[in-house]
């Protein structure tokens, strides 16, 4: 079940950037290390629903339903035009400074949670990237994709933590320029308005 195969492949869809990974980076570059934590810990918890959706079949529910994974995924279109808007303006949540305090964990990682909820294509993923690793014992399926799921999560989690830290390392080398800090604003708004344009191109 737990096979060198599924770690692989699991590290590998971790490892590549998406938008968790682009917000726990500008989290680390804007805030620090702590901050990543938490972006990382908000991303990995706004997996549990899409986990659960593909555990209980509500996933295929979704997949089928043209309406609801419309309304999620719009939700999730203009929730990354907002973080777009927050990179940018001053003194927004994602807005990258040499002088910032640091917000509380929980609204970081609510923030991060609500990246992965509100993306529909999650549940739909995890119901293809599970089930071929389970056992074949319709007794235990719904234990093994938790499980699998978990392992997935704590791959997730510690894989984000990397790339927060790592920024948040780079942070006392870029934030010496104000030019610097204001292509990185700039770019971290042009991906999250790129990634709104895909997810709204997304099919059920």
């Amino acid at each position: 079940m737990i096979s060198f195969q599924f770690l692989l492949t699991a590290l590998v869809v971790v490892i590549i950037p998406g938008t968790g990974v682009i917000y726990t980076l500008a989290l680390g570059l804007g805030q620090g290390r702590r901050a990543a934590f938490w972006a990382a810990l908000g991303c990995t918890f706004g997996i549990v629903p899409h986990l659960a959706a593909a555990t209980l079949g509500l996933a295929a529910v979704l997949h089928t339903s043209a309406l609801l994974f419309t309304c999620v995924k719009f939700a999730g279109v203009a929730y990354l035009l907002y973080l777009a808007w927050q990179s940018l303006r001053s003194g927004g949540a994602l807005a990258v400074s040499a002088t910032r305090s640091t917000e509380a964990g929980w609204i970081i990682a609510r923030r991060g949670a609500l990246i992965n909820i509100l993306n529909p294509k999650l549940s739909i993923f995890f119901l293809a990237l599970l089930p071929p690793f389970l056992s074949g014992n319709t007794a235990t399926a719904s234990a093994e994709m938790a499980l699998l799921g978990g392992v997935f999560m704590a791959m997730t989690f510690l894989v984000f933590v990397l790339y927060g830290w790592f920024a948040a390392a780079a942070r006392v080398w870029l934030l010496g320029s104000e030019t610097v800090m204001r292509w990185l604003n700039r770019s971290f708004a042009a991906i999250f308005a790129a990634l709104a344009g895909r997810l709204s191109l997304e099919q059920a």
